[in-house]
């Protein structure tokens, strides 16, 4: 299963956009991000495309354990419904 690295930023989001993508053609719909401590706006642009990935395949994508940071740049975005998270570290918006 795929499992994204300790970081998500502009640095390595390319090799964590194709690894993702993959993961979501060989059907996985949840992505647990629980490792995921260091993120910039990239990590916002990876998750929102490979949730396109997957809702273009007919399925949602859901992610779990999201930072307080990750939640705070999706918030910032204003793309946090987009992410649909399913579980998280602190507030929920719905």
């Amino acid at each position: 299963m795929f499992k994204p690295s300790t970081t998500l930023t502009v640095a390595n989001a390319n090799t964590a956009l194709a690894e993702g993508l993959d993961a979501i053609a060989r059907g996985q719909t949840s992505f647990d991000l629980a490792d995921v401590t260091a993120v910039d706006s990239a990590a916002v642009a990876t998750l929102l495309a490979w949730q396109r990935a997957a809702l273009a395949r007919g399925a949602k994508l859901a992610f779990s354990n999201l930072s307080a940071n990750l939640q705070s740049l999706a918030a910032l975005y204003g793309v946090t419904e987009l992410l649909h998270p399913s579980t998280s570290v602190g507030h929920r918006h719905h």
